[in-house]
């Protein structure tokens, strides 16, 4: 059984979800594929993870720089969505890298030449525990703010509440992240 809880935040309403055990899920109001990867329904409630969701939260946003690792994580997906996902969580707080740079490194972890960009930026665009999984620090070879399932502005209010230099990314004209 997946219980969930809601969270008010910032950057709007969050719902949390966990199995009892582990945070399952974590996704701001409005964001793309929002529970996708719960495979049955969540029933609100309560559970210490959820509790233990929401101190992190509040430390989060109070500008402190909660560990990730203060949190029992089980996203649900495929070994290489769980790579990348796990790479993720390797992003200090206030800097960035890009789907390119993510790419090397699982291709390297996997022992291959190459991996495709948009084969991270879909693993990236998936991931069901937004904020404490930092998919918001993933950006465009270019600099661009680009691929934030829960919005742009949602995106750039998360990098600037971090202490991101944003002098070193743009916000493009076009694109995915609109």
């Amino acid at each position: 059984m997946y219980r969930s809880a809601t969270y008010s935040s910032p950057v709007g309403e969050i719902t949390l979800c966990s199995d009892g055990d582990a945070l399952r899920g974590l996704w701001i109001e409005g964001q793309k594929y929002h529970g996708g990867t719960i495979p049955e329904a969540m029933e609100p409630g309560d559970a210490p993870v959820l509790a233990a969701a929401k101190e992190w939260l509040d430390a989060y946003f109070a500008g402190e720089r909660p560990a990730i690792a203060d949190l029992p994580l089980a996203p649900i997906g495929s070994e290489f969505r769980q790579m990348v996902w796990r790479i993720l969580t390797e992003i200090p707080y206030g800097q960035v890298t890009t789907y390119g740079a993510i790419a090397q490194q699982v291709a390297r972890e996997l022992g291959r030449d190459h991996m495709a960009s948009l084969a991270v930026g879909g693993a990236v665009g998936h991931n069901p525990i937004s904020i404490v999984i930092p998919c918001h620090r993933v950006v465009g070879s270019d600099g661009s703010l680009t691929g934030y399932a829960g919005g742009l502005d949602k995106k750039i209010w998360l990098l600037e509440h971090e202490g991101m230099d944003m002098t070193k990314v743009y916000r493009p004209k076009k694109g995915t992240a609109l």
